[in-house]
């Protein structure tokens, strides 16, 4: 272990070689010091801009993607001294990200290309991150990481979009009404989305429920015939005290959901879009999707997702909950018996 003086001596070294275009001389001396140190910022935003100078451009890719890692970690005050080497690091990374896409481009052209291989390109050109489930309550392996779902895969799609004019007239009618809607964020810790948040009791992301934690509201649903009706044909998926939610979810111009993950990844959440007065958008994983008047939406929310109404009127869709295809009703039994068995042990031991 080098001690502190020796440590400033090695930096001051490679920085005098560095200038003196003693560019082997002064890598030797960074990779030394980074042996002692591998997420020293200073020494790495260094060697890249060394490495870089002396026409290794992969390599200076390679560590300038450590240095720009090693900054995301980093205090924000940390950072001060370094801000002109960190942009030129992040446009040098754009520059050779460009150059790749373009190299990839003659390879493969954009036209020729399916859409899990764009995503494909797109994470190796740095463009967008890898998703993947991260359900914060329960994980059960083996099924498809697949952010959305095509509509058309659901039998009963085609019906309940059918219906979209006559639930969207059961809305208007509970919209005209006082004191319906309740914030969808009931508490101040903001549950499920991990973290104190701006909408937590907040009408600017609204909801109006039909089924609330696996119980039936009555009340509303008699409100509501035809949407209550539409519901009951629908594969909804059952855990005691838990599940399904259905409800209107409404969203505020300009209300922002944050990023955020559910809480397991046996379901997949349906929106049908009621309200899409302007641009109103919907992101899972790496993409993106633009809500549709009467066009159903079928997602995995154990993915990274968030969601936003940029339109200056209000954004409602019809949440619901189903689960996911691809488990057996063997599998979906046991899920239920696990899940409600967690719970009821939960509130037996909290005195529920």
């Amino acid at each position: 272990m080098m001690s502190p003086e020796a440590i400033t001596d090695r930096k001051r070294l490679a920085l005098d070689a560095a200038r003196a275009g003693k560019l082997d001389e002064a890598e030797a001396l960074l990779r030394g010091l980074l042996a002692s140190d591998p997420r020293d910022l200073g020494v790495l935003l260094l060697l890249g801009d060394v490495v870089f100078n002396a026409g290794k451009r992969t390599e200076a890719g390679r560590v300038y993607g450590f240095a720009l890692a090693a900054a995301r970690q980093a205090a924000p005050s940390a950072l001060q001294p370094f801000r002109q080497a960190l942009a030129r690091a992040e446009e040098r990374l754009g520059g050779f990200a460009a150059e790749y896409a373009q190299f990839i481009d003659t390879v493969v052209p954009p036209a020729e290309r399916s859409e899990r291989f764009s995503e494909s390109v797109d994470i190796l050109t740095g463009r967008t991150s890898i998703y993947l489930q991260q359900p914060l309550k329960y994980y059960f392996p083996g099924l498809p990481q697949q952010a959305f779902y095509p509509r058309e895969a659901f039998p009963w799609a085609a019906e309940l979009e059918a219906q979209t004019s006559a639930i969207r007239d059961e809305l208007f009618r509970v919209m005209q009404l006082e004191g319906q809607f309740t914030p969808y964020l009931e508490g101040s810790g903001a549950g499920h989305l991990q973290h104190a948040n701006p909408l937590a009791g907040s009408l600017d992301w609204g909801a109006f429920y039909l089924w609330k934690d696996g119980q039936r509201v009555d009340q509303n649903c008699d409100l509501c015939p035809v949407t209550a009706a539409a519901i009951a044909k629908l594969p909804l998926d059952f855990l005691e005290g838990q599940a399904p939610s259905v409800l209107f979810s409404m969203l505020k111009p300009g209300a922002h959901i944050p990023p955020h993950h559910g809480m397991i990844n046996t379901r997949l959440i349906c929106h049908l879009p009621l309200l899409v007065p302007g641009p109103a958008w919907l992101r899972v994983g790496a993409k993106r999707h633009d809500w549709r008047e009467g066009e159903l939406v079928v997602f995995d929310d154990s993915f990274e997702h968030e969601a936003k109404n940029e339109a200056s009127e209000t954004r409602v869709v019809l949440l619901f909950e189903v689960w996911r295809p691809e488990l057996t009703a063997a599998e979906r039994d046991q899920v239920t018996r696990l899940l409600s068995s967690i719970k009821l042990a939960a509130e037996s031991q909290n005195g529920h």
